[in-house]
């Protein structure tokens, strides 16, 4: 095992706490244990909450929050005693009549088909937000109680009790059998970090595939802070309809840095987590799991973590400027949207381009490089790389 003792301290500032059960005969008292307890089926976004404790990016938590570490959380992104964290972690239930304080219930996945247990978690309370405490919470973290916000209507429509207390995670749902080559634990990117000798470290978040300013993007920011290496990080749990399956991104970010990136330069990873589309919070928490990885770099763009016209281009970075100076141990690498010049040859900042027009730069919209796609016409050079593109266009084709 590599030692990771010099990589950037995990958040909280003691040891990365995972909680997945992988000592054999404590697994076993478990498992044995499993058909005397009670069962639910838990959400998709519990169940997520389950993966990332699990995987040691949630440190330090040690399970669901109750009721006032949530409402402080969305209220003043700290929990009740003052540990910096911006979004709720919830288990939110609709009906627990079934449920008592005090018991250990195995949790089930949604997400698997027979929906086997994912953890076991001790109920130290169950406490119900009010209609008005949800909404509440709802505006605080995606900035809008509007339902027809993905994450909003996802949110408000897990229940409103909350079922708090520690968990023993035991699977890492799908996303382990899914993604075998691309899964990741903060646990194992640390010890992976630490075997390429990597001390600077710039992580990169997607949901997408990556086009030719995401990639000179990543370069830039390598270049610029004299990074070891590059985290290419992908969401591969639930997003919204249209975009694009995590297999083919998986498929096309492969082919890019096998082409286009030195060897032993990027690592090519995934996270098992829904996406929230919460915006500036959301990007607060991805900074937050990004250091219990051991990255010491991230990079934030332009509407990060952003779904429609909820939240100013910017907003996600500017809410970095507005924490406690300690809170968060990683630093930034600001980006501005980047564009093809046609004047310089070469994928740019814009801000970084004054004497350019619109004109200068290829500028394609996601539903205009989706149509293309579809129709079997590869995007422009300027704009994805032909390798990608061609994976890109044989999902469209089908």
């Amino acid at each position: 095992m590599a030692d990771t003792a010099s990589l950037i301290a995990p958040h909280g500032g003691g040891q990365l706490k995972s909680l997945y059960v992988s000592e054999a005969s404590e697994r076993a008292a478990i498992e044995k244990l499993l058909p005397e307890l009670s069962s639910f089926v838990i959400s998709s976004a519990a169940a997520g909450n389950a993966v990332m404790l699990g995987g040691g990016y949630f440190t330090p938590l040690d399970g669901y929050m109750n009721k006032a570490d949530a409402l402080s959380v969305a209220r003043t992104m700290a929990t009740a005693d003052g540990l910096f964290w911006p979004t709720p972690v919830l288990n939110l239930v609709k009906d627990s009549s079934s449920l008592k304080v005090g018991e250990r219930v195995a949790l089930q996945d949604p997400n698997v088909e027979s929906t086997p247990v994912l953890a076991v978690q001790l109920i130290e309370a169950i406490e119900e937000f009010s209609d008005a405490e949800m909404l509440e919470m709802a505006g605080l973290v995606y900035g809008t109680q509007d339902n027809e916000h993905p994450g909003v209507k996802e949110f408000l429509s897990q229940g409103n009790i909350a079922v708090s207390g520690p968990v023993q995670v035991l699977n890492y749902s799908y996303f382990e059998t899914d993604f075998p080559s691309t899964f990741r634990t903060a646990v194992q990117i640390r010890e992976e970090i630490a075997a390429m000798g990597w001390q600077r470290i710039v992580a990169f978040q997607t949901r997408n595939p990556m086009h030719r300013a995401h990639e000179e993007l990543c370069r830039m920011a390598m270049e610029r802070l004299d990074a070891d290496g590059l985290v290419i990080h992908m969401l591969l749990g639930k997003l919204k309809p249209g975009d694009i399956p995590a297999p083919v991104r998986e498929a096309a970010i492969g082919k890019m840095v096998e082409v286009y990136f030195p060897e032993n330069s990027a690592l090519i990873t995934g996270y098992g987590f829904d996406m929230l589309y919460a915006g500036p919070r959301e990007a607060l928490l991805h900074a937050v799991f990004r250091q219990n990885m051991g990255a010491t770099h991230f990079i934030i763009g332009r509407d990060h973590a952003g779904v429609g016209d909820y939240y100013e281009p910017f907003e996600a970075q500017e809410i970095f400027d507005k924490i406690p100076a300690d809170a968060l141990k990683i630093e930034l690498f600001k980006a501005d949207h980047t564009a093809y010049s046609k004047k310089l040859n070469k994928v740019v900042m814009m801000r970084e381009a004054p004497d350019h027009s619109k004109d200068d730069f290829v500028l394609l919209s996601g539903t205009a490089v989706r149509e293309m796609l579809g129709n079997g016409i590869a995007p422009p050079a300027e704009f994805s790389r032909p390798e990608v593109a061609e994976i890109l266009m044989e999902h469209y084709r089908i």
